[in-house]
């Protein structure tokens, strides 16, 4: 038998064999239990620390893997960002480009406007500089050709009075015709008493019968005078009527003034003179030269004697007035002219209009174009914001993104989160 002393009360007492054998198996049932105890409290331990470092890793590689994915999305941002504000500085640097193009074109059509109508403004003052001469000189000749008219006018008595004279002496030479005019014909007569002045008194003169009857109608004489210029002193178209010529019906004078005149404006003489033995008791056509101008213009009715008279009266105002003559036609000339420069000046503003015009169709047809560019412009810009936007909206998302999201709707990798400890982000 063996002492065994209580380790308690240190009391000894004897055990048999089988009893310490029982003791013994309780004390390495014990100790057993305890170290197996210890080594399942240590198995635990280390599994809660392996659990704990392979959270660790696996929470390290996740982080890692989302700090590379948040790098590559940052990278990813900046290089679109980038990009977008690349794009946006070349489209803001191509608008403001076009812009000073447009501003350019404006400013040069602004100038060419602005040179063409000074140049117009320049052309009309200069025109009307040169109308308002010309106006000055018309008005000047005027009252020049006024002055001289109303001295011809005031020598109107003399003329009459010397007219007077003349019809006495007419009377007079009507007395004393002899009987050498029987037998000859008044064209002849009147041809004869012309011929016998013609080297002295017409020694420029054109005395012809009239041969021309184109136009289905002639006169008898036509007499034409033009000074050394070739401006023309005086036309006159005679018709000579002889009572002898009418057989059946005697006619009156005025019954040829018609024709007369038709042949005066057809043939472009100035005076028409019916030198005339009708009518022959008619006190009117006695008195001598007969004015009939209240019925056909410039028209006279005179008696054989008067022909050289006539000629003499005509020519001689003519002469008078051939100065007047010759300011008239430059008057004339100066108004055609004036009126071919007003002519012209129309033309111009006319074509200067329609260049105009052209040039702001061009100028409408490019403004146009720059704003569908501008148009397109903003279209991709508005392309671009958007772009930015889904950039905004991922980088949202991404930025939303947990373990939670992630693992739903996979069970495997819920699984092996919850085994980590349950991770909830």
């Amino acid at each position: 038998m063996n002492d065994i002393i209580c380790p308690k009360c240190n009391t000894a007492f004897k055990i048999d064999e089988a009893g310490f054998a029982d003791i013994l198996k309780q004390v390495r049932d014990d100790s057993f239990k305890k170290e197996l105890e210890d080594r399942l409290n240590l198995a635990e331990k280390e599994k809660e620390a392996a659990i704990k470092l392979t959270e660790a890793t696996v929470k390290s590689s996740f982080t890692d893997n989302l700090a590379k994915k948040d790098l590559e999305i940052l990278e990813l941002k900046a290089k679109s960002e980038q990009e977008l504000s690349k794009q946006l500085a070349e489209k803001v640097k191509e608008l403001a480009e076009m812009k000073a193009k447009i501003d350019k074109i404006e400013l040069e059509n602004k100038l060419a406007v602005n040179l063409a109508v000074q140049k117009v403004e320049k052309e009309r003052d200069h025109l009307a500089n040169d109308l308002k001469t010309k106006e000055l000189e018309k008005q000047s000749l005027e009252n020049s050709l006024k002055q001289q008219y109303s001295a011809d006018l005031q020598s109107k008595d003399a003329i009459i009075k010397y007219k007077d004279e003349e019809i006495a002496r007419v009377k007079d030479m009507k007395l004393k015709l002899s009987t050498k005019m029987i037998g000859e014909t008044l064209e002849l007569h009147c041809e004869n008493e012309f011929n016998k002045l013609r080297a002295t008194a017409f020694p420029t003169a054109y005395f012809e019968k009239d041969n021309d009857s184109r136009t289905g109608s002639k006169g008898d004489y036509i007499y034409r005078e033009e000074d050394e210029a070739g401006n023309e002193i005086i036309s006159i178209m005679f018709e000579m009527k002889n009572e002898g010529d009418e057989t059946a019906t005697k006619k009156k004078n005025e019954d040829f003034f018609k024709e007369l005149d038709k042949d005066r404006t057809e043939k472009k003489c100035e005076y028409a003179v019916l030198v005339t033995l009708l009518e022959s008791e008619s006190e009117l056509y006695n008195t001598g030269i007969v004015d009939v101008s209240y019925k056909y213009p410039k028209m006279y009715v005179v008696r054989p004697q008067f022909f050289i008279p006539i000629i003499t009266l005509l020519r001689n105002a003519s002469m008078n007035s051939l100065q007047y003559k010759a300011e008239l036609a430059l008057v004339r000339n100066q108004n055609i002219d004036i009126t071919n420069f007003e002519s012209k000046m129309n033309k111009f503003k006319d074509e200067f209009g329609r260049n105009y015009e052209l040039a702001s169709k061009k100028f409408k047809e490019a403004i146009d174009g720059i704003d569908k560019t501008i148009n397109q412009l903003q279209k991709t810009k508005e392309a671009l914001l958007s772009s930015e936007n889904n950039l905004r909206l991922a980088n949202d998302k991404t930025e939303g993104l947990t373990i939670k999201k992630l693992t739903h709707g996979n069970p495997t990798m819920k699984a092996k989160f919850d085994e980590l400890g349950g991770i909830d982000n």
